[in-house]
């Protein structure tokens, strides 16, 4: 599609490729007017459905107390189900290799458990420096607790000198270098600082032809790109709900365990009277047999007021389509990136630089700026004038217009905005 810079063209795409889901959200207003939200790649907003859907399990606890869980309109016990259904589609699995449960480092933590089992020389991690604290200090803590030191395990892929964003053929060149001594390659699906969005097929294959178990954390990709993750063959992946998924602040995790390994007696793992043979769970009988799904690996009783948010969220998603929302949010981030980049042209200094890949394979909804001066002073003046974008020391913004609730008009403002607070900040 060929861009233009004006308003009435972001009107028109408006027209064309509407926001059919933004009544559906609270947009949270400044001075009396929506503010511009740009925040779904940290926490995303709230849906008009989800204080019922809480109720809903709140006044089920009030009339049945523990027979909540087998009587009433929804029965909790049937929420593991109903989540893992909705949530399938979105990651690319099978129903039955998705479970919602606890949140994103606990699990992986749990999932570290499993598939990571290092015999010999084979020790090695391959992984992002840098990474979201997330995976650095799960890394670092689970390693020290096996016994192992981090500075031993740890391969830690970075940029090149000068560059913000990783070349892949260093993922690729790592793999092969260590294939002897690798037990575990562990990527971030997006980076959380850049928005790159990593070739997560690709990486799958050539770690385990070298004989590695693979996993990534999804938490800036769930909800916001493509996932195939059964069809790529991955071994796990873990990622949180409360940002693209709009499940509420420290929402409940989601974990993705291939069906492959579902029925593995020699894996590792931490179990607990959830993840029990549901046909016998209530015999509370000695010796732990899990469910032979991604289930199985649940420790403890669900929480169900979160999963109530939890659902609120995904009946939107299964309502909108996940292949609608991908198209629609491919086209929000072309055309800020188009807007972006003229920015920077129209600019007479160098103020801005954009270090999200430009190209559209390699990024989902976030785009992150560099600023080169005045940045923060920049940031604070855009969220007075109603953006909330995200700040990431010691100079990035970060901005995740979304296909759900997010207009084109709300990104030509913002293209708006930042020209206008760039020039006031920088006196140009």
């Amino acid at each position: 599609m060929q861009f233009t810079p004006d308003l009435s063209f972001a009107q028109t795409l408006d027209s064309d490729h509407p926001a059919l889901f933004r009544d559906r959200f609270i947009i949270p207003k400044n001075n009396g007017k929506e503010a511009i939200y740009f925040l779904g790649n940290s926490l995303g907003l709230q849906p008009k459905t989800t204080s019922a859907q809480i109720e809903k399990v709140l006044q089920t606890w009030a009339q049945l107390g523990v027979e909540g869980f087998f009587k009433g309109e929804e029965p909790w016990l049937e929420y593991h189900d109903q989540l893992a259904e909705l949530s399938a589609p979105i990651v690319g699995a099978l129903p039955n290799e998705v479970v919602i449960m606890n949140s994103l480092t606990v699990n992986l933590h749990l999932m570290m458990v499993s598939f990571y089992q290092p015999v010999g020389k084979r020790i090695k991690i391959i992984c992002e420096a840098k990474a979201f604290p997330s995976d650095q200090y799960m890394l670092e803590t689970h390693l020290k607790q096996r016994g192992l030191n981090p500075d031993d395990v740890l391969i830690e892929i970075s940029p090149k000198k000068g560059a913000f964003t990783i070349d892949e053929e260093d993922i690729v060149l790592a793999i092969e270098e260590h294939k002897n001594e690798l037990a575990l390659v562990f990527f971030g699906g997006v980076n959380y600082y850049t928005g790159q969005l990593f070739n997560m097929k690709s990486i799958t294959e050539k770690a385990q032809a070298a004989g590695a178990k693979v996993g990534f954390d999804l938490a800036h990709a769930a909800g916001n790109v493509a996932l195939q993750l059964h069809n790529w063959n991955v071994d796990f992946a873990c990622w949180c709900t409360y940002k693209y998924l709009n499940s509420g602040p420290g929402a409940v995790g989601g974990v993705f365990i291939h069906e492959r390994h579902h029925n593995d007696e020699e894996l590792n793992r931490f179990g607990g009277w959830w993840g029990y043979k549901k046909e016998t769970r209530f015999k509370m009988q000695k010796g732990f047999v899990p469910i032979a799904a991604a289930e199985g690996w649940s420790v403890s009783t669900p929480p169900i007021i979160l999963f109530a948010a939890h659902k609120a969220s995904l009946k939107l998603f299964n309502e909108a389509g996940a292949e609608n929302l991908l198209k629609r949010g491919g086209l929000m981030s072309s055309y800020l990136m188009f807007l972006l980049t003229r920015l920077k042209t129209e600019l007479s200094k160098e103020i801005l630089l954009i270090i999200t890949p430009e190209n559209i394979q390699k990024r989902g909804c976030q785009v992150s700026l560099l600023l080169k001066k005045n940045g923060r002073a920049i940031f604070d003046e855009l969220f007075e004038n109603g953006v909330f974008a995200d700040w990431r020391e010691p100079d990035v913004i970060r901005v995740a217009p979304v296909p759900l609730y997010n207009t084109f008009e709300e990104i030509w403002r913002f293209y708006f905005l930042l020209k206008e607070a760039c020039k006031k900040q920088t006196s140009l």
